[in-house]
């Protein structure tokens, strides 16, 4: 294994195998001890895409607090799923499987679409330019900006859907859906969401959708696998410390670092890794 691999894997604290009950244990304790931690925080906020990360997360988030609330006889505790939809969302049937499988306590619609094209045409009022992939941004933003609303609303955390496959390759927007407060699926690659997901009963059509962020209108539903040049399968077969094509693992670790300025907070005079 190359050190950069063994770096990366280290750096994402991915397991080669895993416990499929082990890890949503340790998920559900990690959210009801932030919570317990944090006691004027009363709700956890997700936005549910309708794919397979949106649903693990929010299945979690549902039974932590599920839990808190027989742990503690709190019925303040609650988890507040909502749709963000821009416009009218292509794959709306997904979403709503989804929500039939968390079974959230409240669920809430946001349409963003109002909201991003307002932000998309004030910037264009200067002369600017924005790109069909600069508005995807945009629209990712407008997401984060809702859910911050909503968990300020409700005493709320927001929970995060970043993975070691989505983390090590940079695929997510920079204070968008990167922005949240919590991650219980931190240190797992994409099959292993897919094996909680089916250890907690999910129907395996939400597990085995195609991944899309379905940002940009000139490319609708894009596969992500597509957008990166390589397929899931390889990148979790690398970040289990398989050996995987020298161009594949190539294209991997470019990403890595093109994505490094996602994973940190913003550059100061002391920070030395973007040099």
């Amino acid at each position: 294994m190359r050190p950069l691999q063994q770096k990366i894997i280290e750096a994402l604290r991915v397991k080669p195998t895993i416990n499929p009950e082990e890890e949503i244990r340790k998920s559900i304790d990690f959210l009801k001890d932030y919570l317990k931690k944090h006691s004027f925080l009363k709700t956890y906020v997700l936005g549910i895409s309708g794919g397979q990360d949106s649903t693990l997360a929010g299945c979690l988030a549902q039974l932590a607090i599920e839990e808190m609330r027989a742990d503690t006889g709190d019925a303040s505790y609650q988890f507040i799923a909502v749709r963000l939809p821009y416009g009218v969302q292509a794959d709306e049937e997904d979403a709503q499987r989804a929500l039939a499988f968390i079974q959230p306590d409240v669920s809430l619609v946001v349409n963003i679409k109002k909201s991003a094209d307002a932000m998309t045409k004030a910037v264009e009022a200067t002369g600017a330019t924005v790109s069909d992939f600069n508005k995807g941004n945009i629209k990712a933003r407008s997401r984060m900006i809702a859910q911050y609303a909503l968990a300020g609303s409700y005493k709320g955390a927001v929970v995060g859907t970043d993975h070691a496959a989505e983390n090590v390759t940079g695929f997510f927007t920079k204070f968008g859906d990167g922005g949240a407060d919590i991650l219980p699926l931190y240190r797992l690659n994409k099959r292993q969401g897919k094996q909680l997901l089916a250890a907690l009963g999910a129907d395996s059509a939400l597990y085995e959708k195609v991944p899309t962020a379905d940002l940009e209108e000139e490319k609708p539903g894009i596969a992500d696998e597509v957008a990166l040049g390589v397929t899931y399968n390889e990148i979790d077969d690398y970040l289990e410390g398989k050996t995987i094509s020298d161009q594949s693992k190539a294209t991997i670790e470019s990403w890595w670092h093109k994505g490094e300025h996602k994973r940190h907070l913003p550059i100061t005079i002391f920070d030395d890794f973007w040099k």
